[in-house]
Protein backbone atom coordinates (compact mmCIF):
# COMPACT_ATOMS: atom_id res chain seq x y z
CA UNK A 1 0.00 0.00 0.00
CA UNK A 2 2.87 2.20 0.47
CA UNK A 3 4.07 2.68 -3.14
CA UNK A 4 0.32 3.42 -4.13
CA UNK A 5 -0.35 7.27 -3.76
CA UNK A 6 -3.82 9.11 -2.80
CA UNK A 7 -4.81 12.75 -2.43
CA UNK A 8 -4.02 14.67 0.12
CA UNK A 9 -5.05 18.40 1.17
CA UNK A 10 -2.15 20.74 3.15
CA UNK A 11 -3.03 23.75 5.26
CA UNK A 12 0.29 24.97 5.25
CA UNK A 13 -0.54 28.03 7.97
CA UNK A 14 -1.85 25.08 10.91
CA UNK A 15 0.78 22.18 9.24
CA UNK A 16 -2.61 19.76 8.75
CA UNK A 17 -2.68 17.14 6.13
CA UNK A 18 -6.05 15.79 5.66
CA UNK A 19 -7.41 13.12 3.26
CA UNK A 20 -10.58 14.41 1.91
CA UNK A 21 -11.65 18.12 0.82
CA UNK A 22 -14.15 18.76 3.28
CA UNK A 23 -12.06 17.61 6.26
CA UNK A 24 -10.90 21.62 6.80
CA UNK A 25 -9.23 24.12 5.13
CA UNK A 26 -6.29 23.56 2.70
CA UNK A 27 -4.22 25.43 0.59
CA UNK A 28 -2.27 22.86 -1.42
CA UNK A 29 -3.43 19.39 -3.15
CA UNK A 30 -0.90 17.13 -3.51
CA UNK A 31 -0.59 13.00 -4.35
CA UNK A 32 1.55 11.23 -2.12
CA UNK A 33 2.37 7.41 -0.82
CA UNK A 34 2.13 7.09 2.77
CA UNK A 35 6.42 7.91 3.27
CA UNK A 36 5.99 11.16 1.33
CA UNK A 37 3.29 11.80 3.97
CA UNK A 38 4.81 10.40 6.75
CA UNK A 39 8.16 12.31 5.96
CA UNK A 40 5.83 15.77 5.30
CA UNK A 41 4.38 14.89 8.76
CA UNK A 42 7.96 14.86 10.84
CA UNK A 43 8.83 17.89 8.44
CA UNK A 44 5.48 19.75 10.23
CA UNK A 45 6.29 18.37 13.57
CA UNK A 46 9.63 20.15 13.27
CA UNK A 47 8.49 23.06 11.88
CA UNK A 48 6.18 23.61 15.12
CA UNK A 49 9.26 23.27 17.16
CA UNK A 50 11.09 25.63 15.88
CA UNK A 51 8.55 28.18 15.93
CA UNK A 52 8.40 27.78 19.39
CA UNK A 53 11.89 28.46 19.78
CA UNK A 54 12.65 31.23 17.45
CA UNK A 55 9.11 33.15 19.77
CA UNK A 56 11.27 32.42 22.63
CA UNK A 57 14.38 34.04 21.07
CA UNK A 58 12.58 36.26 19.39
CA UNK A 59 12.16 38.32 23.04
CA UNK A 60 16.03 38.82 23.21
CA UNK A 61 16.86 41.96 21.49
CA UNK A 62 20.52 41.59 20.72
CA UNK A 63 19.89 37.94 18.55
CA UNK A 64 20.16 39.12 14.89
CA UNK A 65 17.50 36.96 12.87
CA UNK A 66 20.14 35.63 10.01
CA UNK A 67 22.87 34.86 12.56
CA UNK A 68 20.82 32.38 14.37
CA UNK A 69 21.09 28.55 12.43
CA UNK A 70 17.88 27.28 13.87
CA UNK A 71 16.27 30.12 12.04
CA UNK A 72 18.42 29.15 9.12
CA UNK A 73 17.11 25.27 10.11
CA UNK A 74 13.46 26.61 9.88
CA UNK A 75 14.37 28.66 6.69
CA UNK A 76 15.85 25.43 5.30
CA UNK A 77 12.57 23.20 6.36
CA UNK A 78 10.16 25.76 4.66
CA UNK A 79 11.69 25.45 1.25
CA UNK A 80 11.84 21.52 1.48
CA UNK A 81 7.67 21.86 2.52
CA UNK A 82 7.36 23.86 -0.53
CA UNK A 83 9.79 22.13 -2.80
CA UNK A 84 8.03 18.58 -2.10
CA UNK A 85 4.55 20.28 -2.15
CA UNK A 86 5.69 21.32 -5.87
CA UNK A 87 7.05 18.27 -6.43
CA UNK A 88 3.81 16.23 -5.19
CA UNK A 89 1.34 18.88 -6.27
CA UNK A 90 -1.49 19.24 -8.64
CA UNK A 91 -0.83 21.85 -11.30
CA UNK A 92 -3.17 24.29 -9.30
CA UNK A 93 -0.20 23.72 -6.69
CA UNK A 94 2.97 23.98 -8.86
CA UNK A 95 1.33 27.12 -10.57
CA UNK A 96 0.84 28.68 -6.63
CA UNK A 97 4.14 28.52 -5.92
CA UNK A 98 5.68 28.86 -8.98
CA UNK A 99 3.70 32.94 -8.78
CA UNK A 100 5.22 33.26 -5.11
CA UNK A 101 8.74 32.97 -6.00
CA UNK A 102 10.67 31.14 -3.48
CA UNK A 103 11.60 28.14 -5.24
CA UNK A 104 13.88 27.71 -8.19
CA UNK A 105 11.62 25.32 -10.06
CA UNK A 106 13.84 25.21 -13.39
CA UNK A 107 15.79 22.55 -11.16
CA UNK A 108 12.60 20.42 -10.55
Amino acid sequence: MDGQKQSYYINIQSNEIFTGPYEGEWDYKIEATDSQVNFLERLFNRMDESDWESYFRSHIPYLEYHHQPKNREYDQRMLWIYSMLYDLGDEETRSHIRKMGILNVDSH
